[in-house]
């Protein structure tokens, strides 16, 4: 990340996270055009979310970290990684990047650009999913750095794909995609209402992942010690 300026990493993250909220909105309004089927809208919606996010974290990556989300960055300003400074700007272009890319997928489908959502999306069963799609998310990161870095872009990928399913809420896991998407009534959509509970519970996720995640990954060395001596 060092390898580049504030404003090439801040344009990086804009940009990813554009992307991002695009393919989710755009996937999404695609989806309930071509079926009625609220189970394949939701599989129409899934799988381009999950490819995108690999493809936007292996070349943003190297640039910004591909974090796209003010809850990672947090967590990274937590490890200190990231400088307060450096996080509020991140998360401002997120949170900009990602109403962006609202008003693109609402343009391309010839949409007015900014259309409040009317989806319920609350209680305490959804911000619970929130918590365990946020903890999960950061969960398979942090597992991902320390094990097998190049994966991570696959990795949250692939975490993201099955969060969809196995979360009440269809993990949004994210703060800044849950403003943009409160911003379309369309399939995707989150009243606005409803996102202080989404956001209190991703961050709560987020770090209680970071938490569990420095305890259950900061015995790897003395195992690996151990493992190292026993060996003929």
């Amino acid at each position: 990340m060092s390898e580049f300026d504030l404003p090439r990493r801040l344009a990086a993250e804009a940009l990813g996270t554009a992307l991002l909220v695009a393919t989710v909105v755009g996937s999404g309004i695609m989806a309930e055009t071509l079926t009625k089927d609220v189970a394949l809208a939701l599989l129409g919606n899934t799988l381009p979310t999950g490819a995108i996010l690999v493809v936007l974290i292996t070349i943003l990556g190297p640039v910004s970290g591909a974090h796209f989300n003010p809850a990672v960055s947090l967590v990274f300003a937590l490890r200190r990684e990231l400088t307060p400074r450096d996080t509020l700007a991140y998360v401002l272009a997120q949170i900009a990047g990602g109403i962006a890319g609202t008003m693109i997928a609402h343009a391309m489908f010839a949409l007015p650009l900014i259309d409040v959502s009317l989806k319920m999306r609350t209680g305490g069963a959804q911000w619970l999913a929130e918590a365990v799609a946020a903890f999960g998310l950061v969960a398979t990161i942090l597992g991902g750095i320390r094990f097998n870095i190049v994966a991570v872009p696959w990795l949250v990928g692939l975490y993201i794909t099955a969060a969809y399913w196995f979360t009440a809420s269809t993990s949004f896991a994210n703060p800044a995609v849950a403003i943009a998407r409160s911003m379309t009534n369309t399939f995707s959509g989150i009243r606005p209402a409803d996102l202080p509970g989404f956001i209190i519970a991703e961050t709560s996720g987020a770090l209680v992942a970071l938490l569990f995640m420095g305890w259950l990954l900061g015995g790897r060395s003395g195992a690996a010690t151990t493992m190292k001596e026993a060996r003929p």
